[in-house]
This record gives C-alpha cells, sequence and structure tokens, in this order.
C-alpha cells in the first residue's frame, strides 16, 4: 500500500494550492493501492538556519518525508518562483546535502496561480531545486492551474478538467511508485 506526503506551498486559509490537493485526495481514495495521505505543517518550522539543532517540528517533517512513499508538491508562485515558506521547508529537509530524505524520493509536482500562466515559472524553479537535492522528479507534463482562486467554490476546488487531468498525472505517478 502506498503512503502520500502533501505538501501544500501556501499557509492561506483559502489557498487554491491546499484545496487542489484536497480535491485530489477525494479523487485518488477510489485508488486501490493508497493507504494514506497525509499533510506536512510547514508554517511550523523556523526559519532555515544551519547553526540551529533539530526541533520536534523539523524532525517531523523530515520523518514524514523519510516514510512516504511519494511526495506530491502544490506550489503557488510568489513573484516568478516559489513561496519563501516552501523553500524554508526544503531547505530544512535537504540536510545533509546529497543525502537527505529527498535523495531518491518520488514526488509530483503541480502549481497554482492566481494569473494566465498557472505558475508555470514556480513549477520549474521548485523542479529544479529539486533536482538538484537528487529527489526523483516525475516525468509528466506540467500540471498548471491559472486563475486558480476562480475555480474554488465555497473553499472547494471545482474545475473538474483540471481535475481530470491532474488525477490522470497523479494515477500515473502512484502506478511507478507501485511498478
Amino acid at each position: 500500500m502506498t503512503q502520500l506526503l502533501f505538501i501544500s506551498g501556501s499557509l492561506r486559509q483559502d489557498s487554491s494550492s491546499t484545496a487542489l490537493l484536497r480535491a485530489l485526495e477525494q479523487r485518488i481514495k477510489s485508488v486501490p493501492a493508497v493507504t494514506d495521505v497525509t499533510y506536512a505543517d510547514i508554517g511550523a518550522l523556523p526559519h532555515y538556519n544551519a547553526d540551529r539543532a533539530m526541533n520536534e517540528e523539523i524532525r517531523n517533517l523530515v520523518d514524514a518525508i523519510a516514510t512516504a512513499d511519494g511526495v506530491v508538491i502544490a506550489t503557488p508562485e510568489y513573484n516568478f518562483s516559489i513561496p519563501g515558506v516552501l523553500k524554508n521547508a526544503i531547505d530544512w529537509a535537504s540536510r545533509p546535502a546529497y543525502q537527505s530524505v529527498f535523495k531518491g524520493k518520488p514526488v509530483f509536482v503541480l502549481s497554482v496561480s492566481g494569473g494566465a500562466l498557472g505558475g508555470v515559472r514556480a513549477q520549474g524553479h521548485l523542479k529544479y531545486i529539486l533536482n538538484g537535492m537528487l529527489a526523483e522528479v516525475f516525468p509528466w507534463q506540467e500540471i498548471v492551474v491559472p486563475a486558480a482562486p476562480k475555480k474554488l467554490i465555497e473553499g472547494t476546488f471545482e474545475d473538474q478538467a483540471v481535475l481530470d487531468f491532474a488525477t490522470e498525472g497523479l494515477v500515473a505517478f502512484l502506478s511507478r511508485l507501485n511498478s
């Protein structure tokens, strides 16, 4: 059975990234191989500082990544890149360099944006960072969601075409994890 860790790059209560992940979680519940989906709390992490020892929040993140069969990250695009809070979480989890819990870890990436490009620049930056940590970024067509806040109805992600496309990619990711 497969355990997935979902990471939203946004801390907002009405986050499009988090809403997209929640909608995808509902869709993959029918996939027989999925046992458990957990969410990382990246907002609880201190600012990265190599002089600091790991605290409980950092250890929880590292352990969650280590025990997950795969990680699914949905990131918004802030100023043409990933949010600082997501980069901070990645920096904590990426230690020790080239030997972190991300080494060899399968990762599925999605991006959202209020703009017309759907976070494609943030997605490119995130994949670059993940590749630099030796994570295994799942090769799939980019799943980018433009005008994402408009796709939420009462906090629920409702764009069926996007969900169909993203679900297809996520099911392919799960198939790879289980092969």
